[in-house]
């Protein structure tokens, strides 16, 4: 790979946080999902980045993979729920709603780190076009 400007380690950077962003807000969304067994219960994902050289000592990041934690569903007995088990159990997915909530707000102070690194580059290529003139 040849040399990346600052627009393509932050624009990579900031697509990272996107992934991120996603994963985050679908475990939000399945937070407080049951189903009627341990196996089918939603877990929470997080994505895995890893560092990409450019050869001439340049870094940004890029999304390895997304694993899914090993975190216990809890199990609530609700024999009256439509999708309880034999022994009216039912399972709730294994997210921390408050871990997270810290993860998005993280997660968006990164972005927008990422948003003020082009805006001032811009601006300062804006201000050396000017001095041009």
């Amino acid at each position: 790979m040849a040399g990346m400007s600052l627009f393509d380690i932050s624009g990579r950077a900031m697509q990272a946080q996107l992934v991120r962003l996603n994963t985050t807000a679908s475990n939000l969304a399945n937070a407080n999902a049951v189903t009627g067994s341990e196996a089918s219960a939603y877990r929470s994902m997080k994505p895995v980045f890893r560092t990409v050289m450019d050869g001439q000592g340049g870094a940004t990041v890029a999304v390895d993979r997304i694993d899914t934690s090993t975190m216990t569903p809890t199990k609530r007995h609700e024999p009256g729920h439509p999708l309880a088990d034999g022994n009216g159990d039912v399972w709730e997915a294994a997210v921390d709603q408050t871990q997270e909530m810290v993860e998005m707000i993280e997660t968006s102070r990164q972005y927008q780190n990422n948003v003020q690194v082009l805006q001032t580059a811009k601006s300062l290529m804006l201000d050396t076009l000017r001095i041009g003139q």
